[in-house]
């Protein structure tokens, strides 16, 4: 039996069973606790009403005739990804409740099992798919102040990201973003600022890598008329511009140790003091930072302060490098041919499949950054209506997934192997150095100071 639903909803449930009594009072007990519930008498039948209706939580037996639990899980991971799965099974059938959880499934009870225990598992599974919503509402937001830098993803990976980041908006917890150059760390930090309850404050951002540590400061924290030469008039730091608002630290990991001291105190005591004065100024601000490198190694090596990381570690989320989430690799290059179709004027059918399958080989050592401008390169470059492998750029539609090697000697000092390195990736990236510090997860004055 089938209930007759709309197409769009909320996070619904459906329930499917080929006992007809343990279906009519499994459907009882969820309708009694407020659950908007949708009812299946076999796998057949479920898997027709995913195909139009929009479920959050499927509840399932897992041994049933033709279509198995197991066999619907599977076959709903085409129609209706977002769904999550619970299975119901018998004590001798729980190795097969452990497959399905490793194939994707979210809990699975054993029976007989108490009404508490059920009703429970379903609760989380809703609560979780009620995240995934926010989700949806954080890309929607994202998107629309900010089109054409959207956080687009559906894999795994990211969406496990997404719900860290819809639990951490509404908070007030300083944020550390980790990843690797062009994972998407500052449209993560918008969607953190547009989710929190300062998303109408000031929201203020600073690239620490981008200016000499002098300037850093004072960009910082402000300074006195006088305070230097140059310095003709009083100027407010980003701290004093972004308070009762957030600030983004790009780069965080790029400071010199006297920028870190001052951090640390901005960050512990909510004050700053301009250059120049030795009047401490209040500061009400959040702050999200990012960075590339790896920060526990950086104190490790004693090249920042392990204060300041514990400070700024209170929250961290990991981006994932796209060589870890492939499966948005179509999603996403989709998504930049629209872009850059449209704004180059030009209309396309899609992208062929040898080109998607070149796409979906190469290593990504750039990231999602790479990938647009591949596209963005493909776009200006194709002359039919499809992308095709030859406007892919050369390292791509060669189908060489392997990044260049250097053979360097034992005995070579680091300093010889370091400029060796710049040297060579800047060959590879035709002197680009901002493409080449993004390979070598460095700052590009890094690359201007060593070259």
């Amino acid at each position: 039996m089938t209930n007759d639903v709309e197409v769009l909803g909320g996070a619904r449930l459906l329930i499917v069973d080929d006992d007809a009594s343990n279906l009519a009072s499994l459907t009882r007990i969820f309708e009694r606790e407020g659950v908007e519930v949708i009812s299946a008498s076999n796998g057949d039948e479920a898997l027709e009403i995913l195909r139009r209706v929009r479920v959050g939580v499927c509840l399932t037996d897992l041994m049933m005739p033709k279509t198995n639990g197991l066999e619907l899980m599977r076959a709903a991971q085409t129609v209706s990804p977002e769904t999550v799965f619970i299975l119901m099974t018998a004590f001798g059938t729980v190795e097969k409740a452990v497959e399905a959880m490793k194939e994707g499934a979210w809990d699975f009870v054993t029976k007989p099992f108490k009404r508490i225990q059920i009703v429970r598992a379903v609760r989380r599974a809703l609560d979780r798919q009620e995240l995934v919503r926010e989700n949806e509402i954080l890309r929607a937001q994202l998107e629309e102040s900010h089109r054409g830098r959207a956080v687009i993803g559906n894999s795994l990976a990211m969406r496990r990201t997404l719900d860290l980041v819809s639990q951490v908006a509404p908070s007030s917890a300083t944020v550390l973003l980790l990843g690797e150059s062009g994972t998407g760390k500052e449209l993560i930090a918008r969607a953190i600022v547009r989710g929190s309850g300062r998303a109408t404050g000031p929201q203020v951002a600073v690239n620490c890598a981008a200016l000499p540590d002098s300037l850093l400061e004072a960009e910082l924290f402000g300074h006195e008329k006088g305070a230097f030469t140059g310095a003709s008039t009083m100027r407010k730091g980003r701290f004093e511009m972004a308070d009762r608002g957030t600030l983004f630290l790009d780069e965080i990991g790029e400071t010199s140790p006297q920028v870190q001291v001052k951090l640390l105190r901005a960050l512990q005591e909510g004050e700053i003091e301009r250059l120049g004065s030795s009047q401490p100024r209040s500061v009400d601000v959040r702050i999200v930072a990012a960075t590339n490198k790896d920060l526990a190694a950086e104190v490790e090596a004693g090249r920042f302060r392990e204060d300041l990381y514990y400070r700024l570690n209170v929250i961290s989320i990991t981006l994932p490098p796209l060589r870890d989430r492939k499966d948005d690799i179509p999603l996403l290059a989709q998504h930049f041919l629209r872009l850059y179709a449209e704004k180059n004027q030009k209309q396309f059918d899609g992208i062929s499949d040898a080109a998607m399958d070149r796409l979906m080989a190469w290593s990504w050592p750039g990231n999602v950054r790479e990938l647009e401008n591949a596209i963005e390169r493909a776009v200006v470059l194709s002359r039919g209506d499809s992308i095709d492998v030859d406007a892919l750029p050369p390292q791509i539609h060669q189908g060489n997934t392997d990044l260049r090697t250097l053979s360097i000697p034992i005995g070579t000092s680091l300093a010889d192997i370091e400029n060796t390195v710049i040297r060579e990736t800047l060959n590879a990236t035709k002197g680009d150095k901002k493409m080449a510090a993004q390979l070598l997860g460095i700052a590009v004055r890094t690359i201007y100071r060593k070259t």
